[in-house]
């Protein structure tokens, strides 16, 4: 049986954001994929600035998704796939979601409403490019229809990651 997504909402990310990012990120678990640990709070406010241009040029970012309550809650979104190695030139997708609120079905919620907008600007699909050990995001990329589509090494790390497509 399927339950009900939870209400999510997202926005271009605002000044403000980068600092809601910076506490809700400042956790091990949530960046255990990502480094280890959060990012200065510049990175956040670098980060939030390039989105809303990357918005403004492209139609879609990385917005800041918001619980119903109006609490920043995490980010999801797609962007140019950033690395030499793996998709270069494609889309990707991608979701960072508070510890607080994992398995309640907000990052599937969001992604959806993110290959929504990417579809309506014009992008003929995206990819998920995902750590091999975060079981939590790829059961996100199954359950958006995404397959497994390359497996590499990722330089930084070494690690396997794994990278999904979804077309349309």
């Amino acid at each position: 049986m399927n339950r009900a997504l939870p209400v999510v909402r997202l926005r271009v990310p605002t000044d403000e954001d980068a600092l809601s990012w910076h506490r809700v990120f400042d956790d091990p678990d949530v960046m255990e994929f990502h480094g280890g640990r959060s990012a200065e709070l510049s990175a956040y406010e670098e980060l939030t600035a390039r989105q809303r241009r990357h918005d403004a040029e492209h139609g879609f970012c990385l917005w800041t998704m918001l619980d119903r309550d109006d609490r920043v809650i995490g980010f999801t979104g797609a962007q140019p796939w950033p690395q030499q190695w793996g998709p270069e030139g494609e889309i990707e997708i991608g979701w960072r979601l508070g510890r607080e609120h994992w398995g309640q079905g907000y990052a599937t919620a969001a992604a959806q409403m993110t290959l929504e907008r990417v579809r309506a600007a014009g992008v003929p699909g995206v990819v998920a490019m995902v750590d091999a050990r975060n079981a939590r995001s790829i059961a996100v990329t199954e359950r958006l229809g995404m397959r497994l589509a390359e497996v590499f090494t990722v330089p930084e790390s070494q690690r396997e990651g794994r990278c999904y497509r979804l077309a349309w």
